[in-house]
């Protein structure tokens, strides 16, 4: 392994532990008319972000077409559609079904990153994401849903994939901060025009919605999204892939703690499944690592 390694595996299972540490905060907030919550969350998130990308080293040009082009593709896939297809698919299947089909995140990214790279999928990292994507779904569980549901998960999946795929030609020119900053900026309008267009009107939030709001907008968007993207400027989407697995884990830990009960025994044997996995996933030969892009440590 290369030194830049340890570094990224951590601020990806950091990244990954605080999005599955999260979801009770989530919860707190899903009464909130969904398009126009989204769109101050990520209003609140663009405006932690944007003094920080501006304080970056200034850039050697403007943006390019392609440049501009993936960051909407990435805005409109990985925050606008991965949220409103998630909301979508959990009114027609229960939550355990929506979790496991978007737990084979790190299969898929097994399969993409790889191949998007001009390289060949490695067998090792392939045998660990099955075990990620086994783990995940016995500590999620299974649940039932219609055919629609299905096929929205799926979609919710493909968002999750692109919100990591897409970024990758974005980070060595532009960095963590930048693509974390333009994508939010862009989700704002996206967000806005749905929030108009809904028959949801939008309200004014409850004590307990704001402050979910602000958690959701300042902590877990710009903190997540720093972290992962960080991760991928160290380590190839497939590998970094591997700790989406930690979310199931990690909502698991934080449900049983806020409602003290034990988890489950398929829970524990899914943790041990994925723990397993990424200790298997980490010990691959290491393929070409992303270059790290200027101006990021």
């Amino acid at each position: 392994m290369t030194p830049t390694t340890p570094a990224g595996s951590g601020r990806a299972a950091a990244a990954m532990s605080l999005l599955g540490a999260s979801t009770g905060v989530t919860a707190a907030f899903s009464s909130f008319p969904v398009a126009g919550g989204q769109a101050l969350r990520y209003t609140l998130a663009a405006a932690v972000l944007l003094p920080l990308a501006r304080r970056r080293p200034r850039l050697a040009h403007r943006l390019t077409g392609r440049e501009l082009a993936l960051l909407l593709a990435l805005s409109a896939t990985g925050l606008f559609g991965f949220n409103l297809l998630l909301v979508a698919a959990l009114r027609h299947t229960d939550p355990a079904v929506v979790g496991s089909v978007v737990g084979c995140t790190p299969l898929l990214l097994g399969v993409a990153g790889p191949l998007l790279a001009r390289r060949r999928p490695a067998a090792r990292l392939l045998v660990a994401a099955a075990l990620v994507v086994g783990g995940a779904a016995l500590t999620q569980g299974f649940g039932h849903g219609d055919a629609l549901g299905l096929l929205l998960a799926t979609g919710t999946l493909l968002c999750e994939a692109a919100f990591s795929l897409l970024a990758v030609p974005l980070l060595p020119r532009l960095g963590p901060v930048r693509v974390s900053a333009y994508t939010t900026l862009m989700a704002v309008p996206l967000f806005a025009v749905t929030a108009a267009l809904s028959p949801s009107a939008l309200r004014a939030p409850t004590g307990g919605e704001l402050l979910a709001l602000l958690y959701l907008g300042a902590v877990l968007t710009c903190g997540a999204f720093l972290l992962w993207y960080s991760a991928l400027t160290v380590l190839p989407a497939d590998r970094a892939g591997l700790f989406g697995g930690l979310i199931p884990l990690t909502a698991t830990l934080s449900g049983a703690l806020l409602t003290a009960t034990a988890p489950t025994p398929p829970q524990f044997l899914g943790a041990a499944l994925v723990t397993a996995a990424l200790l298997f996933g980490a010990t691959t030969a290491n393929p070409a690592t992303p270059a790290t892009p200027a101006g990021t440590t």
